[in-house]
């Protein structure tokens, strides 16, 4: 077994025999004597793992311990005044594990050995550290190791797809983490997005959100690493099963996003809920006006008496949803068991997620000309109480780690998917007439199934002043588009699918939006629908597969270097418009390249080139697949360590140029598309999380962007300025004690949007939205009542034609609580 050297943050083992150092490279040498004295931690629960990477650097204290024998822990934190050894103490409470100090600057964390099987630790403490006498534990994959110590995370996987360092990535990367998410009082991705530096969240027509980083559209992102949809109709999980969320920014190609989405900006990974050894027991819920009441359950914990077999069951309900426009309907299930098995050197979990949600229309308005003065009051549209949209996900997947010899470690991951959305809506079209919308009634469906398969062989070794990293990767993915049902009904009209399943039935509604009155429902009744085939995608097959190969160095004390290299293939199958098989085959060499100088312990300057590349399973207006879209990124950043390395500033300065876009210019799933122009972006990002004073985490965030289309078009939905804060303070003492408050407010700049008739630009206004809550805090629970839209302001979507515009008006009231049971 190997450790981590002094000033290293890289580890020396495939399976990352766990060594946490006190600093970051180059941190100063301990006193000789080491640290005794009280001082103040600040340590909140998380993964143990993470716990004692924060008391390392908060004591200056090398810790050294095998990964098998903390990856299922928990600690309960340590908060206070205290001597080193009392604050590590109370991170191993209710542990099997115990501390031994082989020198002042050393610290091993083990398993308590039987009386009759102790190892006796050196009777004299300057006697030099043997790691042979530390007893090897069982390996563990240590994917899921990151700090979530208040609002700063120390760690990441999804940019390496290993566990690495922040500070040591050469690019902007987010990570938002637990605390975050329950200060906010979030209730989904959308929410969690909204504070991130360089992205938008926008309400899609049917319900699924969508969203923009860096002025491109991120679909729904990344499950685990692996893609979360192909079409971007998706759902995405609630937040009870998520661990965390990593907003990466730039392209992603490297990763091997199969899905449906332009990944030129940037991709949302969410990280899930594992299994693990330390028990949970926690119950949620949260009651709103609007959102109705939502009640989850979280357990985890040992299913062996040896501790070897570790389980988790995260689930939730949603029920009584209405928007203040009236649409209601509203309702929400998610069920994700998972089961791990950890040997001695091999580990395997495999998990099941069902979600179903039915989710009501948006609050929205429409135009009548190309200005925000003709908007419709939003309470007088002509609507059903039933238009809503049905979101469907089963997923299964699995995780295996073993470790051969000689550092050699391997990790295999997959996930098979089936996705299906179907809605109605009563909703309007641009007519031929300049300032004239149609009234219709219309329904869609669209299903979709993939899996991929993830495989990587990692090592470590060094080779004079450089460590090497190295990772040889093979991924594989098959989607398939169209199940070539036998059709969809609505109100008795049957539309053929054979050779599409994405189906838009529509009924036109003679209504006038000008006196906002309807003509006699007799009349309507007569009017006979129309079948609408959606030539999307048919049936089409498209099949991913992509060689991988990292090399992450750590040359001295300052520099880290990241190259990487990938060899992706695309294929996709589907038919012309006559019939025919037709086959579309694409290869890329896709490179990635950053560099990491370390200007001193707590500041690191970067520099990182990316290449995009996005194969598009949809098929345009004539039916035929759309061109693969290419991109190139340079970003230049630094990233400083602050208040004592308890919070992080990031600087990120970004160039991005794409040869096309896709301008998708349907409201509903699946989104007719048609290449657009090239677009080229820039910007400057900072933002900020930690904490900066004790009980007081802060996170804020500014975005300055620049967006030039190819053809001297006009970018809709890019404001130049948006910038957020959110700061949270719990009282330490006094009666207030139990007591916390938090506040944030997003603001923005104004943007254009653009009518679908006839090309019109108009101007979508600047905004300012000013949130808050109150908690009360129990020796086992928690509870937060909050209000969103504190002045009741009339909130616009960054962008939106005249057909559907999303706002969201009026303050929303929520409580939100959890108990530990």
């Amino acid at each position: 077994m190997q450790y981590m050297l002094r000033g290293r943050r890289r580890a020396l083992t495939g399976a990352l025999a766990l060594a946490l150092a006190a600093h970051a490279a180059g941190a100063a040498e301990a006193p000789a004597d080491g640290p005794s004295g009280p001082m103040p931690f600040a340590i909140a629960p998380q993964p143990l793992a993470t716990a004692l990477l924060a008391w390392g650097k908060q004591a200056n204290v090398q810790v050294l311990t095998a990964s098998g024998s903390i990856a299922n822990w928990r600690s309960g934190g340590a908060q206070g005044v205290l001597t080193p050894d009392a604050a590590l103490d109370e991170l191993l409470e209710g542990t099997d594990l115990q501390r031994e100090s082989y020198d002042t600057r050393t610290v091993v964390v083990r398993q308590r050995q039987k009386p009759d099987n102790a190892t006796p630790a050196p009777v004299d403490p300057d006697v030099a550290f043997d790691p042979g006498t530390v007893v090897p534990l069982a390996t563990v994959d240590v994917q899921g190791l990151v700090s979530d110590t208040g609002f700063k995370a120390d760690t990441t996987r999804t940019v390496t797809r290993s566990e690495a360092r922040l500070t040591d990535v050469p690019q902007s990367v987010t990570v938002v983490t637990r605390d975050v998410i329950e200060s906010q009082q979030a209730v989904d991705i959308g929410d969690v997005a909204r504070y991130v530096a360089g992205v938008q969240y926008v309400d899609g027509y049917g319900g699924s959100p969508l969203f923009l980083i860096r002025g491109f559209d991120a679909g729904h992102g990344l499950t685990d690493g692996m893609p979360n949809g192909i079409a971007r109709t998706e759902d995405l999980p609630p937040l009870i099963g998520i661990e965390r969320v990593e907003v990466l920014r730039g392209p992603e190609a490297i990763l091997g996003d199969a899905s449906q989405n332009n990944n030129f900006g940037g991709s949302i990974n969410v990280v899930m809920k594992r299994p693990q050894a330390q028990p949970v027991r926690t119950l949620t819920y949260s009651l709103g006006e609007y959102d109705g009441a939502r009640l989850g359950l979280d357990l985890a914990g040992t299913a062996s008496n040896d501790g070897s077999v570790t389980y988790r069951l995260v689930a939730a309900g949603q029920r009584g949803e209405k928007t203040p426009q009236g649409f209601g309907g509203g309702r929400g299930a998610y069920l994700a068991p998972s089961l791990a098995w950890q040997g001695e050197q091999t580990r395997v979990m495999g998990g099941l997620e069902f979600v179903d949600n039915r989710v009501p229309g948006p609050d929205h308005t429409v135009l009548l000309g190309p200005d925000l003065s003709t908007a419709r009051p939003y309470r007088s549209l002509s609507g059903d109480s039933a238009d809503e949209s049905t979101y469907r996900t089963s997923r299964a997947v699995f995780e295996l780690d073993h470790e051969f010899g000689d550092d050699w470690t391997f990790h295999s991951q997959g996930q098979y998917v089936r996705q299906r959305s179907d809605g109605r809506s009563q909703s309007y079209l641009a007519s031929g007439f300049a300032g004239a919308l149609d009234a219709v009634d219309r329904s869609f469906r669209y299903s979709g199934t993939y899996w991929t398969w993830q495989n990587d062989l990692s090592t470590t070794f060094r080779h004079g002043d450089v460590t090497h990293t190295l990772l040889m990767g093979l991924d594989l993915a098959r989607t398939h588009a169209g199940d070539n049902g036998s059709g969809s009904t609505e109100e008795g009209v049957t539309a053929d699918t054979s050779s599409s399943d994405a189906v838009i039935v529509t009924r036109p509604l003679a209504y006038n939006l000008r006196s906002s009155s309807d003509f006699s429902a007799k009349f309507n009744a007569l009017v006979a629908p129309v079948s609408t085939t959606v030539q999307a995608l048919g049936g089409s097959w498209q099949t991913n597969a992509g060689l991988y190969l990292q090399d992450q160095m750590a040359i001295g004390e300052q520099w880290n270097v990241l190259v990487a290299l990938r060899r992706t293939q695309y294929e996709l199958e589907t038919r012309w418009q006559d019939g025919s098989p037709r086959r579309v085959h694409k290869s890329r060499w896709i490179p990635k390249l950053g560099v990491v100088y370390k200007l001193s312990p707590t500041v690191a300057l970067y520099a990182d080139s990316s290449t995009g590349f996005q194969p598009d399973p949809l098929l345009g207006k004539d039916g035929q697949p759309l061109p693969v879209a290419t991109s190139r990124q340079i970003e230049l950043g630094a990233k400083f360590d602050l208040f004592d390395q308890r919070a992080r500033l990031t600087a990120a300065l970004y160039r991005i140029h794409v040869d096309h876009s896709i301008d998708l210019v349907s409201p509903e799933p699946p989104f007719f598309a048609t290449p657009g122009p090239g677009q080229t972006n820039r910007g400057l990002e900072l933002e900020f999380a930690g904490q900066v004073a004790p009980g007081l985490d802060v996170l804020a965030s500014l975005t300055e962007a620049h967006i030039s289309n190819h053809d001297d078009t006009r970018p809709t939905g890019a404001p130049k300025h948006q910038a957020a804060v959110w700061a949270s303070y719990r009282f330490g003492e006094g009666a207030v004690k139990p007591w916390g408050v938090a506040a944030g407010i997003l603001a923005r700049s104004r943007s254009l949007g653009r009518t679908s008739s006839d090309g019109r630009y108009f101007g979508i206004p600047g905004q300012a939205s000013v949130e808050t809550n109150v908690s009360r805090y129990g020796e086992h629970w928690r509870l937060t009542l909050g209000v969103k839209n504190l002045f009741a302001r009339t909130l616009y979507a960054v962008n939106f034609d005249e057909t559907f515009v999303p706002i969201r008006q009026g303050r929303v009231v929520l409580l939100t609580g959890t108990y530990d049971f």
